[in-house]
């Protein structure tokens, strides 16, 4: 008896998850977006904000990216740390919100779960977006500088 299967490939550009049940079935549907779409879709509606560049600034890290050997010694070296949130805010009065971007309900990873605490216990707090649309990922990050804009204006 044949074994189910699935595989994620693109179709016209879009990607697509093609699914073999064991008795033959063939099914597409619709893949869930990368990490790195959601990431940046959050920068496209963060610099379209209108407090962009006035109230606030990003930056963006993909520190999970493939490295070959010497690029990974290069990028350590230079400080890159395993487990640093995806997207830093930097906003008033020398505050950081850092947002860690998580496919639907995929885990944090091992570095994420030692770095985070270590980031919350120096008063840098990590907001996990956890979204399955870049839609969803970037109106969760409007709102999230929304609100800390808000907490910088009362504190």
């Amino acid at each position: 008896m044949a074994s189910a299967s699935q595989q994620t490939t693109r179709i016209a550009g879009k990607r697509v998850v093609i699914r073999t049940s064991a008795k033959g079935k063939v099914s597409v549907k619709d893949a869930l977006p990368e990490e790195w779409e959601l990431q940046a879709s959050q920068i496209r509606a963060l610099k379209a904000h209108p407090d962009y560049g006035k109230r606030f600034l990003t930056a963006g890290d993909q520190n999970a990216s493939k490295r070959g050997a010497k690029a990974q010694v290069q990028a350590i070296a230079a400080g890159m740390e395993a487990g640093e949130a995806d997207v830093r805010i930097y906003l008033p009065r020398q505050r950081i919100g850092l947002i860690e971007n998580k496919v639907g309900k995929a885990g944090l990873t091992k570095s994420q779960q030692r770095r985070h605490p270590m980031l919350e216990a120096i008063g840098h707090r990590v907001e996990v977006v956890r979204a399955v649309t870049e839609e969803d990922a970037a109106a969760q990050a409007v709102a999230l500088v929304e609100k800390w804009l808000e907490e910088c204006d009362v504190s």
